[in-house]
């Protein structure tokens, strides 16, 4: 399905918040230090490409349409990611380096921040153990390890300070389900999509801010991280909502029974995770008066779009493949989630 006709008269808004963010950036300083992006295939930049995995996409035609190469980098799309608009805007000169890649084994590489994601995984570690993907508790330490050699290269204090005045981007949770929990019989017979989703929570809460909620209602076995992105340093957190399921084409699909139309009961599931993550969230914030912490609703944007639908003129449509947006949907996800968090560069 094409985008809807609607999208410009949305992006008005966006182009003159746009517009104020660019003279603030036009003498080339950026409004923060790095981004640094960990999660799932929507955000991943390339780690894939050095795994045992099914899940990559360092093959054409992935990539065709990126700046200058037009060739695969291991981006699930046919250009950029939304995390890579959001990375121009916010003035910084380069993306942030897949962590694994060569180009992140020079440390000056890392100075303006790293990408850890990977795809498949989930905010569940054994989500990413099944498709062999890096968990985020993986990512976490090689957070930690990037804060080390970061250190090493440039010194303890531009390395606090790269630290605690980067932007992180989180986005996870869409695998938890298409990929582990609607195809594993006994994990959905064991648990409702609301338990599920509250099963989820606390390995958000452990991944952000490293203080696990023992509140859940189920007993789902979780490897919790030995240390969160708030007990590392981080203050300036954005986290992606999950998308609505039902509108993936890979959902429609599988689960769609022939229907043309998003599967409505994958969409609830989306919105009863939403509901609970906004609420983790706040319970996080409330815990710490330092921590700007926003949930981005990545839900409503895409629905507003216009899903599902792929085509091989990927500029007037939403989805690239069977999970993942267009560059041209990315832009339009990227700008709203500038609008939606002016509070984490402020």
């Amino acid at each position: 399905m094409k985008m809807s006709s609607s999208v410009p008269a949305a992006a008005v808004a966006v182009m003159v918040l746009l517009s104020a963010v660019s003279t603030t950036t036009v003498t080339g300083q950026a409004l923060v230090p790095g981004v640094m992006i960990f999660g799932d295939s929507v955000v991943d930049a390339g780690n894939n490409n050095r795994l045992a995995t099914l899940v990559r996409a360092d093959f054409p035609p992935y990539g065709r349409d990126f700046p200058a190469t037009h060739a695969p980098t291991g981006r699930f799309c046919n250009g950029k990611l939304a995390t890579d608009y959001t990375v121009e805007s916010l003035g910084l000169s380069s993306y942030p380096p897949a962590y694994l890649s060569e180009e992140a084994q020079s440390n000056k590489s890392l100075l303006h921040g790293a990408n850890f994601a990977s795809g498949a995984a989930g905010y569940l570690d054994a989500t990413a153990a099944l498709y062999g993907a890096i968990s985020l508790s993986r990512q976490a330490e090689y957070f930690r390890e990037y804060q080390s050699r970061v250190a090493a290269s440039a010194g303890e204090r531009r390395a606090r300070k790269l630290t605690s005045g980067s932007i992180y981007v989180v986005s996870a949770g869409t695998s938890d389900y298409v990929q582990n929990y609607y195809v594993n019989p006994m994990l959905s017979a064991a648990y409702t999509p609301d338990q599920f989703a509250d099963a989820l929570m606390p390995p958000f809460t452990s991944f952000v801010e490293c203080v696990a909620d023992h509140r859940t209602i189920v007993s789902l076995p979780i490897k919790m991280n030995a240390q969160g992105l708030y007990s590392l340093g981080a203050r300036r957190i954005g986290v992606m909502s999950l998308p609505p399921m039902g509108c993936l084409p890979a959902s429609v699909a599988l689960f769609g029974g022939g229907n043309a139309g998003c599967v409505e009961r994958l969409n609830n599931d989306s919105l009863t995770f939403n509901r609970k993550l906004g609420a983790a969230a706040d319970a996080v914030k409330r815990r710490h008066s330092d921590l700007k912490l926003v949930v981005f609703d990545v839900y409503q944007p895409l629905l507003d779009l216009g899903a599902p639908g792929t085509c091989t003129n990927a500029t007037g449509y939403v989805f690239w493949d069977g999970f993942h947006p267009t560059d041209a949907a990315n832009k339009v996800l990227a700008d709203a989630q500038l609008l939606q968090g002016l509070q984490l560069i402020a």
